[in-house]
Parts: C-alpha cells; sequence; structure tokens
C-alpha cells in the first residue's frame, strides 16, 4: 500500500507521542513502590477503568478480525461483544466491588483466601499462559499480519517494532502508564472504527446502494442477524445461537472476573463506586463494535467483494483503509489501530509482570524488598514480550479467523476456572480440595482440547468437524463436567474454614436501598434495557 508522506507523519507523531505520554504517566525514571507501578497507587477514576478496560479488550485482534468476519459472515460475531455486556455489569455489581473491599492485589491472591495455595498456584499458570498466548502472542500476530499489508514489513520486523515502543513504556510507568495511554488509546480506535463507518457508507450510492432494502438485498441472506440456527450458519457461517448463549458466559466468567490482565484496572480503583460505574461504562462502549468494528466488513462485501478473497484473508480491513479513506485520515485510522494493539499488549505484560512479583516471588519470599518487586515486574515484563514474539510467529497455524482463534484458546482455558470461580464465589461449601481437583481436570481437558482440535494437514478439526461439536459447545460441556466433579468433591470434602467462606458473595452489601437515579443498580438496568432494544430492533431488520 502506497502511504503519503502526511499519514506516516501522522502515524510516527502518534507512536512517539503515546510512548512519551505513558513514560510521563507511570513518572518517567523515577523510582516506584510497588503499589503504584502494579495498582497505580489505587487511583484510577471510573471513566479510566472504563476506557482502558475496553482498550484492553478490543485490540487489533477485534478490529482486524472483525472486518474481516463482517465481509466473510456478517455480524454473527457480534453476539460475542453483546453478550459481554450482562458480564460487565455483573462485574460492576457483584464482584468488582468486592474485590476492592477485600484489597486484592491478584486474582491468584483472592482464590489462595478462599481456598489454598494450591488454587492460587493454577490461577498463576493459568493467567500467564493466557497472557502470552491471547492478550500479547495472538495480538501480535494480528499486527503483524497489518503491518505487512500496510507497510510491507516482514512479520518478524512488524512484530519486533511494535514490541519495543509498547515494552518501552510499559516496563518502565506500570499500571499507570498503562491505563492513561489505554484512555488515549480507546479514543483513537473507536474514532478510526467510526471514520471507515462513515466514509464507507458514503461510498455505498456509488455502488448502486440507495435504501436499506437495496443494502440488504446487496448482502449474504440471514448476514445482519446474530441470532442463527444451525441451517443459517451452514450457508452464511458464524455460530448458533444456541452455542454462543451456552458457551460465552462459561468465556465470560473467565475472561471478565478472574483474568488479571482484566481485571486489574478494577483492582486499581480509587474508590468503590469507581470499581462499580468503571465496568458499566466499559459494557457501554461494548455496544459500539457491532456498528463500527463488523458493520464496514459487510460494507467492504458490497463495495470489494470482486477485490477480496470470499474466504476472508484478513486483508478486508487494509483494503477498506485504501479505497475509503482520504489522505490524512489514512494516517489517523492505521494510528488507531496500532493504539489498539499497543493498548492490548501493554496490559498483558503489565498483568504479568504483577503476577509474577506479587504471587511468585513475594509469595515465596515474602520479606522480598519493595523496589527488588518492582525491578523483577520490569525484567518479567521483557521475558514475556520475547516469548510472546515467539508464538505469535506460529499462531496462525490454528486456522480460522482472527476472533475464532482467539475464542477458541478461551474454550480450552475457561471451563474449570469458571466453574470453580463462580461456585466458590456464591457457595459457601465449595472447598478447597473441589477446587484443586477441578482445576487438574480442566488443564487436563483442555489440553486435550485444544490438542485435538489443532487442524491437520488438510485443515480439518477432529472434534469441530469430524464430532460436530464447535469450540463454544465444547466449553459448556467442559463446563458442566467441571461443576459436577467441583460440587460432587465438595460434598465429601471437611467444609472450608469460617475465614474461606469469609471471601463469598454477602447479599446484605447490595440489596440496600436505592437513594439516587444514579444508583450503580439503575445503571446497569438501563445499559441492560438498551442493549435489549438494539438488539431486538436489529434482529426485526434482519
Amino acid at each position: 500500500m502506497n502511504i503519503s508522506f502526511l499519514d506516516l507523519t501522522i502515524i510516527a507523531v502518534y507512536l512517539v507521542g503515546i510512548v512519551v505520554i505513558g513514560i510521563w504517566a507511570g513518572g518517567g525514571f523515577k523510582k516506584q513502590s510497588s503499589d503504584k507501578y502494579f495498582l497505580a497507587g489505587r487511583s484510577l477514576g471510573w471513566g479510566v477503568v472504563g476506557a482502558s478496560l475496553f482498550a484492553s479488550n478490543i485490540s487489533t485482534v477485534h478490529i482486524v478480525g472483525f472486518a474481516e468476519s463482517g465481509f466473510t459472515s456478517g455480524l454473527s460475531d457480534g453476539i460475542f461483544e453483546w453478550m459481554a455486556i450482562p458480564c460487565l455489569i455483573f462485574l460492576g455489581i457483584f464482584i468488582a466491588p468486592f474485590y476492592f473491599r477485600k484489597k486484592i492485589a491478584t486474582l491468584p491472591e483472592y482464590f489462595e483466601k478462599r481456598f489454598d495455595g494450591s488454587s492460587r498456584t493454577f490461577m498463576v499458570i493459568f493467567a500467564i499462559l493466557t497472557a502470552l498466548l491471547i492478550h500479547i502472542g495472538i495480538s501480535l500476530y494480528a499486527g503483524a499480519t497489518i503491518m505487512k499489508e500496510f507497510f510491507g514489513l516482514d512479520q518478524f520486523w512488524g512484530v519486533l517494532l511494535i514490541s519495543f515502543l509498547t515494552a518501552l513504556y510499559t516496563i518502565l510507568g506500570g499500571l499507570k502508564a498503562v491505563a492513561i495511554t489505554e484512555t488515549i488509546q480507546s479514543v483513537m480506535l473507536l474514532g478510526g472504527s467510526i471514520l471507515i463507518t462513515v466514509f464507507g457508507l458514503y461510498m455505498l450510492p456509488e455502488a448502486g446502494i440507495g435504501s436499506f432494502e437495496d443494502f440488504k438485498a446487496a448482502i449474504k441472506p440471514g448476514s445482519l442477524s446474530m441470532l442463527r440456527s444451525d441451517a443459517v450458519v451452514k450457508e452464511t457461517g458464524g455460530i448458533a445461537w444456541y452455542a454462543v448463549l451456552l458457551g460465552y458466559p462459561v468465556l465470560g466468567i473467565w475472561y471478565w472476573f478472574t483474568d488479571q490482565t482484566i481485571v486489574q484496572r478494577a483492582l486499581g480503583s480509587k474508590s468503590e463506586n469507581d470499581a462499580r460505574i468503571g465496568p458499566m461504562f466499559t459494557a457501554v462502549l461494548k455496544l459500539a463494535p457491532v456498528f463500527f468494528m463488523l458493520l464496514p466488513g459487510l460494507i467492504a462485501y458490497i463495495l470489494f467483494k470482486d477485490t477480496i478473497d470470499a474466504s476472508g484473508t484478513g486483508q478486508t480491513y487494509s483494503i477498506l483503509v485504501s479505497k475509503v479513506l482520504p489522505t490524512g485520515l489514512i494516517g489517523i485510522v492505521i494510528a488507531s489501530l496500532l493504539a489498539a494493539l499497543m493498548s492490548s499488549v501493554a496490559a498483558a505484560l503489565n498483568s504479568t509482570s504483577t503476577l509474577v512479583s506479587i504471587d511468585i516471588i513475594k509469595r515465596l519470599n515474602p520479606d522480598t524488598k519493595d523496589n527488588k518487586l518492582v525491578y523483577i515486574g520490569r525484567i518479567t515484563a521483557f521475558a514475556v514480550m520475547v516469548i510472546s514474539i515467539l508464538f505469535s510467529l506460529v499462531a496462525g497455524a490454528k486456522g480460522g479467523s482472527i476472533i475464532t482463534i482467539v475464542n477458541s484458546i478461551g474454550s480450552s482455558i475457561a471451563p474449570s476456572i469458571s466453574a470453580v470461580f463462580i461456585l466458590g464465589y456464591f457457595w459457601k461449601r465449595g472447598t478447597k480440595e473441589a477446587a484443586k481437583i477441578t482445576f487438574a481436570f480442566g488443564l487436563l481437558i483442555g489440553g486435550l482440547m485444544f490438542g485435538f482440535d489443532f487442524p491437520d494437514a488438510e485443515g480439518m478439526k477432529l472434534i469441530t468437524d469430524s464430532w460436530g461439536i464447535p469450540f463454544m459447545m465444547q466449553a459448556w460441556w467442559a463446563f458442566v463436567i467441571c461443576c459436577s466433579i467441583f460440587i460432587l468433591v465438595s460434598y465429601l470434602t471437611p467444609q472450608p474454614t469460617t475465614e474461606q467462606q469469609g471471601y463469598t458473595f454477602s447479599s446484605s452489601a447490595y440489596f440496600t436501598k436505592v437513594k439516587s437515579a444514579l444508583d450503580y443498580r439503575i445503571l446497569g438496568s438501563a445499559v441492560l434495557l438498551l442493549l435489549i432494544l438494539l438488539w431486538f430492533i436489529i434482529e426485526v431488520m434482519a
């Protein structure tokens, strides 16, 4: 792609600017306490919490992957975004304020206090694997694809450049640097997505599209619907509605409630109200990807279906940028794309450094000095980045769209964590023995699911293609088995101690009198009603 000097200048200024802002926000080269480095000194307001949560979640993987899946199968993948909204509301009402009150620094720390040290160890392993495989590895893979499309950079050098810039301010600045830059990057990535959508819609009349009926006639039948039957899935692609409705909550509990990379922003909140409202702000922002990230893929199908490979090769987004936008705006949109990538990678680097320093080093040696914990955290971030670079170079071997790759990896990791957390949080009878056995089983079954469903030389997946069980249903059935194991073992082992039961849900803290129209329960209900209304309108129009 031929990028103008003006666009290149905009991209360069943005990259340099975000690195400078990140280093400044994190305190520059000054020494930091572990609390400030890993949790931003618990000083984050709800706006920063919400925006940084969104930026941590919506990465280049989503922007590139949604354009691709929008082109090949319409709005189907939007169900992942909108199913996240109830999870975020639940996080704000029931989970995040609990973490805040208990002054939890890491999610593995919570599991130790609720169960025991073995559960904490399992969670550290799971969390680090998640950061390596999903948050950084796959994100770098998607970023390298874009760098090659736009700049002609070899995949390795594209990954290396992005990694260096992101690691620079993340390693120096800690969570405060990550959260502040993510807030800016949220504005950038939403702004870039809106620009592509608006200019794409503006071009539709040139393709003979003058009304909504013309638009529907020009796309594949059923492309606007997110709730699809098996028969429709065979025609348009995507995932059947029941598989997502059963499988997504399994992934959602793990991802939104227990993934250190995501929840760390709420842990750094400056007040309980900020911990509540922040995730609800993210829930509002999660409405946007359907309209500004998936819809452009449908627009690309109408405008450029003769240019883009019908199978979806990841080139949809780059063609949209090059064909739809004028000079100057191309630079802004590419900068927003890199912003999305950097925010996800930075969040994962910060979380892994926190996990290693707090959950491994400090746990093994409680007398470790504060400045040494920060130093170890920085070394960890560097090491994790190197490992993730290597993984990103082979990430495409899993097959399928980028969004499918991410969610299929998640379906292997999530079931046991979700079962142990949700039952352990809401059920006082859950025991440490049950947690250990469920985690061990989950690790085994997750590895088998990932291995057996890895595509063979012909691209066939044993569980998905031969057995007819999509990854979402794999997650659901694994979750059901893990829940059964947890409940059975809990009844066969001694009751938890009073201290352990103190880390379970207590209804008295949540069902107090509503005193304001801005009460978190009113806000959460309003967002949920808005979701239902928009979803109903889209399905009727589809």
